[in-house]
């Protein structure tokens, strides 16, 4: 279990701050000259490192836990934090002296909470983020956006029968009211998010109110709070101390009304091409 402070507006996770934005070429500089951000090459890591394959791993898993809502589960920005594979911090960072501090300490004022993790795992969440820059390096193209026609590869009517079906969507959503027009509230990439993550609260019209639900580890006390996130690895709620706490899905029993719980079930179940079929259906409704 993760036990992290909550700041106001219900930062979910973590926002890592303005120094581990983009800057230099890859941040203000590029912008006052015109150029989009994403199409800036990452500035280059000053000392090269590598790390163990299953620490990498490791990292991926709990980064996607701690960091992942704001940052994107591939470190390259997300909800409310930058693209840390563009960060100068990152790329003068040599094995965590400059990135394990700014976990540890937080930036309150830059939105970030400071994080209490065992070393272990702040290495691993270190060793995930510099691989992740790392392949960014290596990529040659500048475009890192997701334009509308990148998610066109569905199937109208497969998506329509995917919706209508035993395990699909029908037996939440009717079309009808505010839902019969979802493809005109929520375009791209944010119609997408609010597909798979309703509770992004991204695009148009505010977030779903957060339900209170309690979770029952297997050793420990019961917590009850507000749900906060919940994908198909990890749940996080904010207790009435105002502390995030997350565990393992797998690990723990969940009780209280959670009517996002299907969305996250459905991640675990959908394939590419239900994601884009039923993508393909919702851009439809209008």
């Amino acid at each position: 279990m993760y036990l992290t402070k909550t700041v106001p507006l219900f930062v979910f996770v973590v926002a890592i701050p303005a120094s581990f934005a983009q800057q230099g070429g890859g941040g203000r500089a590029g912008i006052a000259a015109g150029k989009s951000p994403a199409a800036v090459h990452p500035p280059a890591t000053k000392i090269p490192q590598s790390y163990p394959a299953d620490q990498i791993k490791a990292g991926e898993s709990r980064f996607a836990s701690q960091c992942g809502f704001c940052h994107g589960r591939d470190a390259e920005g997300g909800e409310s934090g930058p693209d840390l594979t563009h960060s100068t911090l990152v790329a003068e960072d040599t094995r965590g002296d400059k990135i394990g501090p700014t976990i540890r300490s937080g930036r309150p004022a830059k939105g970030m909470p400071a994080f209490t993790l065992p070393d272990g795992d702040v290495a691993a969440i270190v060793a995930f983020i510099h691989d992740a820059k790392t392949k960014a390096e290596s990529e040659s193209g500048g475009r890192r956006s997701v334009d509308v026609d990148d998610l066109q590869t569905g199937s109208i009517e497969a998506g329509k029968r995917y919706f209508n079906g035993s395990g699909g969507c029908a037996k939440c959503h009717s079309i009808a009211g505010s839902f019969a027009t979802v493809g005109a509230r929520f375009q791209g990439l944010a119609l997408l998010q609010r597909m798979l993550y309703p509770s992004s609260g991204r695009g148009p019209g505010a977030a779903p109110v957060p339900p209170t639900i309690t979770v029952i580890p297997a050793k420990g006390q019961p917590v009850t709070g507000k749900l906060a996130y919940r994908d198909e690895f990890t749940i996080t709620l904010i207790d009435s101390d105002g502390w995030n706490r997350s565990w393992p899905i797998g690990t723990v029993k969940i009780e209280g009304e959670d009517p996002l719980r299907a969305h996250a079930e459905l991640l675990g179940k959908y394939s590419d091409q239900d994601m884009h079929d039923v993508f393909a259906y919702l851009q439809t409704l209008k």
